[in-house]
């Protein structure tokens, strides 16, 4: 049992489902494990194994994903057994880290593996759900679980469009009514959690294009495609003449982060390739999306006598927070912090394959707060330096704890 007295909870409930001092340790010791030993998407074999080692010492029956990595793990029901009366509340958590490197100079558990890091939070993400799970198996050994709960760790988030999908194919929604979620937030203070009814993230789409002339020499352009200039003209025109065509509320933004053309200054080349992201804050438009940008791009590369081949990689819908599970978010967050600990949030560009649950069960995700209160320096998420106050995994554990419990009586 905590060594927190229960009755000096903040808020009108009094809950079970505290963090001990001895797990909180051990959750702590789990996390800069796995931040040590990044593993990208579909590859996250080491941390699979050790998510299922610790759910088995538990008494637990995790199961692993038929692609290798990723597992889920009920509590309170046999695999395969029908649930009786209510559906099953689902935690989930992503496991996959980033080909970044891990720039942190003066940390202890910094990244072991050259080229990866654990820098968006995905490590502090798994070890709540994890501790979460420990915390209800308890409870459920004492028969204080009122339903049955289900874990996910779900491989592969970053790699569009996401590992959801395969998780989903594996049953990972079967007799799933409801589902929840953390994000860590570098801007929201350790102790507190940031809440949005409706949208919270962004659609991400990928797109690259191939551009194609004959090519020639750059003493006389008119007799080629001007390949450069043509690659140019996408660049900057493509962006606004979307900006045009879609209602400008819906906050579709096409940025590019590559453009390859060219090998020597007075040649004009014959191909040239260009890549970037396609974001949109409303689910309508994203849908058109795809139509409206293969329509801009032709009609600019043909402006320029170019020949376009366009990949448009669906990624992401936005991530959209049904109301009443944000409430209860919100409930069991003041049950255990009192109501100063939930900030209202705004909606990002950022995509989270969270969303693709969402299209099947209501939902929500919460942004966990992770920066020590008082540091000014903002740690953002991607970067090489990234980490976060590990006082938030002891947050994210008593959120999801208590949101089993007051599911129960709603």
């Amino acid at each position: 049992m905590s060594q927190e007295s229960e009755a000096d909870l903040p808020g009108d409930a009094v809950l079970p489902g505290l963090l001990s001092e001895s797990l909180y340790g051990e959750l702590v010791a789990f996390r800069r494990d796995l931040h040590m030993h990044p593993e990208l998407g579909n590859q996250e074999f080491r941390t699979t194994a050790a998510i299922k080692a610790r759910l088995e010492k538990a008494g637990l029956k995790p199961r692993v994903l038929t692609s290798g990595t990723g597992l889920l793990c009920d509590i309170g029901v046999e695999p395969g057994e029908e649930v009786d009366g209510a559906p099953i509340l689902a935690f989930r958590a992503d496991i996959d880290g980033l080909p970044i490197p891990d720039t942190k100079s003066e940390c202890s558990y910094r990244s072991t593996v050259p080229d990866r890091a654990h820098a968006c939070g995905h490590d502090v993400h798994t070890t709540v759900v994890l501790g979460a799970g420990l915390v209800l198996a308890a409870l459920h050994e004492k028969g204080l679980l009122p339903r049955p709960v289900r874990l996910i760790f779900q491989p592969a988030e970053e790699v569009l469009p996401g590992g959801a999908g395969d998780a989903i194919e594996c049953g990972a929604l079967d007799g799933v009514g409801r589902i929840v979620a953390v994000h860590c937030d570098p801007r929201v203070d350790a102790g507190r959690i940031g809440l949005r009814q409706g949208a919270i993230t962004s659609a991400c789409d990928r797109l690259e294009i191939a551009l194609d002339g004959p090519g020639g020499h750059t003493a006389r352009p008119h007799l080629t495609t001007d390949l450069v200039t043509a690659v140019a003209r996408v660049v900057t025109d493509v962006p606004a003449l979307v900006a045009r065509r879609v209602d400008s509320r819906s906050g579709l933004a096409v940025t590019w982060g590559r453009i390859e053309s060219g090998h020597a200054p007075n040649v004009i080349p014959q191909h040239a390739e260009l890549s970037g992201t396609v974001r949109c804050l409303d689910i309508d438009a994203w849908r058109l999306a795809p139509d409206v940008l293969h329509a801009a791009i032709d009609e600019v590369a043909t402006l320029h006598r170019a020949k376009s081949e366009i990949n448009y990689v669906r990624g992401v819908p936005p991530v959209v927070n049904d109301p009443e599970v944000t409430e209860l978010l919100q409930e069991a967050m003041v049950a255990r912090r009192g109501v100063e600990s939930v900030e209202g949030t705004e909606q990002s560009l950022g995509g989270e394959d969270f969303s693709w649950y969402l299209e099947r069960v209501p939902g929500a995700m919460a942004r966990l707060g992770v920066r020590t209160p008082g540091e000014r320096t903002v740690r953002d998420l991607h970067q090489g330096d990234f980490d976060a106050d590990e006082s938030a995994i002891r947050v994210g554990v008593e959120l999801f704890t208590a949101a089993a419990l007051l599911d129960a009586v709603q």
